[in-house]
């Protein structure tokens, strides 16, 4: 009696260890495979779509732009994130072609609700509270972007209109940027992204280029970044910043 009590036992302990050996056989493929996705993509896939997003909107290709917009939702950018991304865009590439974008924007949400399909609305901006002056604080906000302080004294552009500094310190560092619904790297990538669609805006494209490098974008990222444009948009436009990146890390040598 004893030993038919102990051999089920013994037999069904086997069988557990089997179906464990044989469950993480099947399981590990999986594992490597997704590992490999991780390694080879070095642009976060945030950073892709919110690429994409910009590209087309600074082009003005609404057709593609919907296909970008809805892609982006479903890799998980919430409504305030995209819609955040148009809004920045109208202080790079102007009013019309952000509107278009928003526009464009309303119909894809129309349209994937008509389906059924229930997108993410995401957080709402943090309201700041800052005890300085709002140039003040877009300065700040510019010295965390470039990585140094500002107290060189006023040239170019700032020193022959010094009205458009305020209006960059004030709006779009202080206004724009200090909404938290995107990071600061999020509205580089859009912006990088947005001015190499642009054309003709190298000087501008330098500069942002080098605020992303100093928020941790590394020359892996911008490679990635103008492989997508170039399949997406065009070799010229992704051959334009290649060019202005191999300067900038030229420089750096």
């Amino acid at each position: 009696m004893i030993e038919l009590k102990a051999k089920p036992k013994i037999r069904m302990k086997s069988f557990k260890f089997w179906l464990l050996g044989f469950l993480v056989s099947c399981l590990t493929p999986n594992i490597h495979a997704q590992q490999a996705v991780r390694k080879d993509h070095a642009l976060p896939l945030r950073y892709q779509h919110i690429t994409t997003i910009a590209a087309f909107t600074a082009n003005g290709d609404l057709q593609q732009l919907k296909e970008a917009l809805s892609n982006g939702l479903d890799a998980g950018l919430t409504v305030n994130e995209i819609k955040e991304v148009l809004v920045h865009l109208y202080a790079y590439c102007g009013f019309p072609r952000s509107l278009q974008g928003i526009n464009t924007f309303i119909a894809v949400l129309d349209t994937r609700k008509t389906n059924g399909i229930i997108d993410i609305v995401g957080k709402e901006a943090t309201p700041v509270k800052s005890t300085v002056s709002k140039y003040q604080q877009g300065k700040k906000v510019l010295e965390t972007l470039t990585g140094r302080p500002e107290t060189s004294p006023k040239t170019g552009y700032a020193a022959f209109s010094p009205e458009i500094e305020v209006f960059l310190k004030e709006h779009l560092f202080a206004d724009i940027f200090t909404r938290d619904i995107l990071s600061y790297t999020d509205r580089e990538v859009a912006t990088i992204s947005a001015l190499i669609n642009l054309g003709g805006v190298e000087p501008m494209m330098k500069s942002h280029m080098g605020i992303g490098l100093n928020l941790g974008l590394s020359g892996n990222h911008f490679k990635e970044m103008f492989s997508l444009i170039e399949a997406k948009v065009g070799k010229k436009e992704a051959d334009s910043g290649r060019k202005v990146l191999q300067k900038i890390l030229d420089g750096r040598k």
